[in-house]
C-alpha cells in the first residue's frame, strides 16, 4: 500500500527492446533499449528524476493529457514498469523536475506538470517513496486575466537559479500574443504550511503567431531557456528574470530542416559547458531528434548553426527529456527519453548510442 492513499500503486511490465542501435547504418533509425508501459489514452511529456542517494531508484514522470477522470501523471522505474499512478488529473500536459527547493525543513526535489483544464500547477514533492502534494491539493494558479486557451497552461520547465537557489517556474499557455506570450513565477514555499505558492515575476518571449509554443527547456548551469516557435523556429532567452538582458532575445535557430512541428525539447549538459540542445520534428513512424551545439560556435554562443538530424523509431513524438549523467547501467553515459505516439508509451535511448550515431554523421 502507497504511503499516501491517493497515489495507485501498480506493477506492469515494461517492454524490454534492447536493440543493436551502435551496430546500425547512419541511414536506419535510432532505436531504444526500452519502451515503457503503455499509458491509458494519449501520452505526451516526460521528465526524470535522479535517485542521489540510489540511482538504481530513479524515476521516469510521464503524463496521460486527457480530461479528468482519466488524466494522469505515470511514474515510471528504468526498466518502464509502472510504479504508481496520480489521478485525477484533468488534462496533464507538461512535467519538469528540479532539485533542491529551499523549505523550512531543507532542501527537497520536486516535480511540476500543468494542469490545463484547472488553469493552474500540480505540484509534488518527490523522493524514492513517488510523489506527495505540496499544493494543498488546489493547486499553483496561472495565467490570472486570460480567458479561453490563453488561460490554459501548457508548458512548463523549471529553473533553478545558481547563485540563490530560487526555483522559477516557466509557463506556456495553449495561445498568447506576438509578445510576452511566456509566463514566469518564482515558486516558494509557505514556512507555517510548507505548501508552495506561484509569485509572478516576468513575461517576455516573442512568437510567430502560427501555431502554438509548448515546449520549454532551461539550461539551469548557462542561464538560457529555450522554447519551441512550433511552425517557425527555437528561442532562446537568459533564464534569470533579473538579469540585464533578461528582456531581449538571444538567438532564433532552427528555422529550417524541419517537416512537421518543433515539439520536445531537451538538453545533454556537459560539465565544461558543451553539450547539445535536442528538438523532436514530429514525423508520424519516424520521429527525427535534430541536435545544436550547446556552447554555440567559437565565440559566438548563441550562434546555434543549422544542427545535424538522427532518425529515431518514436512514432510522432511530443515532448522528449535527457538525463546527462548520475544514472546506473545502459544509461550510465546519459538517457533520453522520448515519447512514443502510436505506443501510447515513452522510449528509452541510451545516449551513447546518439552519441555514435553523431559521430557517424558527421564522418559521412
Amino acid at each position: 500500500m502507497s504511503a499516501w492513499p491517493w497515489l495507485i500503486p501498480i506493477a506492469v511490465a515494461a517492454v524490454i527492446v534492447r536493440g543493436p542501435a551502435d551496430e546500425l547504418s547512419p541511414s536506419a533509425p535510432l532505436v531504444p533499449v526500452r519502451s515503457s508501459s503503455a499509458v491509458a489514452d494519449d501520452a505526451d511529456d516526460p521528465a526524470v528524476w535522479i535517485n542521489r542517494r540510489d540511482p538504481t531508484r530513479s524515476l521516469v514522470l510521464g503524463t496521460n493529457k486527457i480530461a479528468a477522470p482519466g488524466g494522469a501523471l505515470y511514474v515510471f522505474d528504468l526498466d518502464g514498469a509502472v510504479q504508481q499512478v496520480v489521478a485525477p488529473l484533468d488534462r496533464p500536459n507538461n512535467v519538469d523536475v528540479e532539485y533542491g527547493m529551499p523549505t523550512a525543513s531543507g532542501a527537497i526535489d520536486i516535480a511540476v506538470v500543468t494542469e490545463r483544464l484547472r488553469r493552474r500547477l500540480r505540484v509534488f514533492r518527490i523522493d524514492e517513496r513517488g510523489l506527495a502534494p505540496l499544493d494543498g491539493g488546489t493547486g499553483v494558479p496561472v495565467l490570472d486575466g486570460e480567458a479561453g486557451e490563453a488561460a490554459m497552461p501548457m508548458g512548463i520547465s523549471l529553473y533553478r537559479r545558481p547563485r540563490d537557489g530560487a526555483i522559477f517556474a516557466i509557463v506556456a499557455p495553449k495561445t498568447g500574443g506576438l509578445t510576452n506570450y511566456l509566463w514566469q513565477y518564482r515558486l516558494e514555499t509557505d514556512p507555517a504550511t510548507g505548501r508552495v505558492n506561484g509569485r509572478l515575476v516576468r513575461r517576455f518571449g516573442s512568437f510567430s503567431g502560427s501555431g502554438e509554443i509548448e515546449a520549454v527547456a532551461v539550461d539551469d548551469e548557462l542561464g538560457y531557456v529555450y522554447y519551441a516557435d512550433e511552425e517557425y523556429a527555437l528561442r532562446k532567452w537568459h533564464a534569470d528574470p533579473d538579469h540585464r538582458d533578461a528582456g531581449r532575445e538571444l538567438a532564433v535557430f532552427g528555422l529550417t530542416g524541419f517537416t512537421q512541428q518543433r515539439e520536445g525539447l531537451g538538453i545533454f549538459r556537459r560539465r565544461d559547458g558543451t553539450g547539445f540542445l535536442a528538438s523532436s520534428d514530429q514525423i508520424e513512424g519516424a520521429t527525427e531528434l535534430r541536435l545544436y551545439p550547446r556552447e554555440g560556435t567559437k565565440g559566438r554562443p548563441h550562434d546555434h548553426g543549422i544542427g545535424t538530424a538522427i532518425v529515431t523509431s518514436a512514432d510522432s513524438t511530443d515532448g522528449l527529456e535527457i538525463v546527462s549523467g548520475g544514472l546506473p547501467g545502459d544509461f550510465r553515459g546519459g538517457l533520453l527519453v522520448m515519447m512514443n505516439s502510436r505506443g501510447r508509451n515513452f522510449q528509452f535511448y541510451r545516449w551513447t548510442d546518439v552519441q555514435r550515431r553523431l559521430s557517424k554523421e558527421a564522418a559521412r
